[in-house]
């Protein structure tokens, strides 16, 4: 059937050109006669591949030499451990739960020492973001916690919370390199890839330097230290190579693209187009408060489960692929990151429309 549009929350849809080059240079990388998926993590070619991956996403973004970017096997998950291994001095963090993974999170933290929920939008399925303008944070908390856009559910933060002086860190993983990343205002800020970077396999967990110490929580294992991997440059064991490659790849396509900045705007764009259908719509509904609407993942219900099949069913054969909803909400989901190009959404827009007609 050729190339569909894939509208997958991750793995994701990646950018074409990438793909491309990937394919020219697998059997032979630039004179190495070896794939980078063979390749040694010890040879200088490996070395020139994350230097250079390294250097890019930085400049993307504009990380000072006070941060440290690791490149981390394990994905997201993984971090909901180390981030309270590595920062939980005083045994006690603040979360604020907007969705699924920030649950999880905060779950996970409690293994460690006292995490408490500062707010919560489940009242109301996670469909908005609660007020963080005055949240009951105390002086001994070591770090304030958000999963700053939420893939399941479809939300973003519209400011980032007042954390009173406390740390903050933030999981970006859907929104990762979708707009400026402002790096000052955070501790910790980090993603798996698989969503809107690059394959699955990888986490990029960028820290303050001087959060980058030996005095981490007794027991915390080696690889999952921070200043284990920063002193290493990623690199203290075998890394996933080919992810970072790729993720390389797709660095130098955004910053061929213009950079954030325009990415934000073609990301509005996109979303715009998909919203506004969505709001004139008397079949399809978003669930999403419009004030808290991600630009990423376009959550939407027709209010009926077996019209939601039928939808899922016949979009999946004209082409646009993975919309069924995550199976803790129902209905559909479209995420539609940096890879998706304006034509898919609009070309969305006009199946739905045409099944809106013929099923209305």
């Amino acid at each position: 059937m050729g190339r569909v549009y894939n509208f997958s929350a991750g793995p994701a849809m990646m950018p074409e050109e990438v793909l491309k080059t990937c394919a020219e240079e697998m059997l032979d990388y630039h004179g190495s006669g070896q794939s980078v998926m063979e390749m040694s993590h010890r040879s200088k070619w490996f070395q020139e591949i994350i230097d250079e991956a390294e250097k890019d996403f930085r400049e993307l973004i504009g990380i000072p030499d006070t941060y440290k970017v690791l490149f981390l096997q394990g994905g997201a998950w993984t971090q909901f451990s180390a981030i309270p291994m590595n920062l939980m001095k005083n045994r006690k963090a603040g979360y604020v739960i907007t969705g699924q993974w920030a649950k999880k999170a905060y779950e996970e933290a409690k293994n460690y020492g006292d995490a408490v929920a500062l707010a919560s939008s489940a009242d109301r399925t996670f469909s908005y973001i609660p007020d963080v303008s005055d949240l009951p944070i105390t002086d001994d908390m070591d770090y304030v916690y958000i999963c700053q856009n939420n893939t399941i559910y479809g939300t973003r933060y519209k400011e980032l919370p007042n954390t009173k002086g406390r740390d903050l860190v933030a999981d970006v993983s859907s929104m990762f390199l979708s707009e400026p990343h402002d790096i000052s205002k955070y501790a910790v800020l980090y993603g798996g890839v698989q969503k809107n970077v690059g394959p699955a396999g990888m986490s990029i967990v960028v820290v303050r330097g001087d959060l980058v110490t030996e005095d981490t929580l007794p027991g915390t294992p080696t690889l999952l230290k921070y200043k284990t991997q920063a002193d290493a440059g990623s690199l203290f064991n075998t890394p996933p190579c080919y992810t970072i490659y790729t993720c390389g790849l797709v660095f130098k396509w955004l910053k061929k693209q213009g950079g954030l900045s325009v990415m934000k705007e073609k990301n509005e764009k996109k979303a715009k187009i998909l919203y506004d259908y969505l709001d004139s719509s008397k079949m399809f509904k978003g669930t999403v408060d419009k004030e808290y609407r991600s630009l990423m993942n376009v959550p939407f219900v027709t209010g009926d489960d077996e019209l939601n099949k039928k939808f899922i069913a016949e979009s999946t054969e004209a082409g646009f692929v993975n919309l069924k909803g995550h199976r803790t909400v129902g209905g559909m989901r479209a995420s539609i990151y940096n890879a998706m190009p304006e034509e898919g959404v609009s070309k969305l827009v006009e199946f739905m429309e045409d099944f809106e007609k013929k099923n209305g």
